[in-house]
């Protein structure tokens, strides 16, 4: 049981999901050398191979940031840049923030179980991918998906600190046909599930691949229902 600072910031500006990677891209140039691994994820030439706790994302079509317990501090540094005239591709914008959050969510396993939206997840790696299209029935791959759907979960749990003793269940309530996106010049494909689940997670974190980019995006739909 954990309770994870989380703060959201979110701007005025409209922003594209092809857009996501350039956003990202302008608040980097905004930051010193010196500026936190946090933002980037990259120590010298090598990757910090952890879960993100500064994601860039689209939400409700806005520009927006979502931090994670020492990412709610390292955003400061942005803050402290205080210039948000940023180059989004060929276009030059003015940020404006439209709000920023704090919250406190309790992450743990319950005797109840919560309902998500999961939105352009990218769950399959090469090998799963291949894996994935030997399997001719939609319950094989909804079992297969929920497998890696609770690793994802897992392995977010791991990179906030959360060692979770508990079974985590997870069962996939409905999905949408499966879509092809690019991430990092690779297609990729997505899939936008609805899902339950015995753990209580933050709104708008990402799970799966790309997390740091938009991808694979976390909405409560609501906050608890009894099981059976």
């Amino acid at each position: 049981m954990k309770r994870v600072k989380i703060l959201y910031v979110r701007f005025n500006n409209e922003l594209r999901n092809d857009e996501i990677e350039m956003f990202r891209g302008a608040v980097l140039s905004k930051l010193q050398e010196t500026s936190s691994v946090l933002f980037h994820n990259h120590v010298g030439k090598n990757f910090r191979y952890s879960y993100p706790l500064i994601q860039y994302k689209r939400l409700a079509g806005k520009a927006s940031i979502v931090c994670l317990e020492e990412g709610t501090e390292a955003i400061g540094e942005l803050f402290s840049a205080g210039d948000f005239s940023f180059r989004i591709g060929t276009r030059m914008v003015k940020m404006e923030i439209a709000l920023i959050t704090a919250r406190q969510v309790l992450v743990q396993p319950w005797g109840t179980s919560f309902t998500y939206r999961l939105n352009r997840w990218l769950p399959l790696n090469e090998e799963n991918y291949r894996v994935y299209q030997t399997l001719e029935g939609l319950v094989d791959r909804s079992v297969f998906l929920e497998k890696k759907l609770i690793g994802n979960i897992l392995s977010f749990a791991k990179g906030i600190g959360i060692y979770l003793e508990d079974e985590v269940v997870c069962k996939i309530l409905d999905m949408e046909e499966p879509y092809w996106v690019m991430y990092k010049g690779v297609r990729m494909m997505a899939f936008n599930i609805r899902f339950k689940t015995n753990l209580s997670l933050p709104d708008s974190i990402g799970l799966g691949k790309g997390v740091s980019l938009g991808s694979g995006i976390l909405h409560s739909i609501q906050q608890s229902e009894d099981k059976g």
